[in-house]
């Protein structure tokens, strides 16, 4: 499923229109950035959590050569699905 595939589903669901879908995405995916970008965990029960690790420095291999590269620490964010997204997954 892609954004405009999400959209509509989110406006058939919901009984919005598209464009208030977009927006409400849209408000949605900004504010979990911010909120990450803080560093805070944005938490919504049953449907999962997101949160930034920090990822350590390593050293890697090359695949084309097989020689050893270096690398570099660095934020990432981590997404934990709640129980009830599992549940409906099984």
């Amino acid at each position: 499923m892609n954004k405009a595939q999400l959209i509509d589903a989110i406006a058939a669901e919901a009984k919005l229109t598209k464009a208030d879908a977009k927006k409400a995405l849209d408000a949605f995916v900004k504010a979990t950035g911010t909120a990450l970008k803080k560093g805070d965990r944005v938490a919504l029960v049953g449907f999962g959590s997101f949160a930034v690790a920090k990822r350590n420095a390593r050293t890697g291999r090359n695949p084309q050569t097989g020689k050893p590269i270096n690398i570099k620490a660095k934020k990432v964010v981590k997404f934990k699905a709640g129980s009830e997204l599992n549940g409906k997954v099984q």
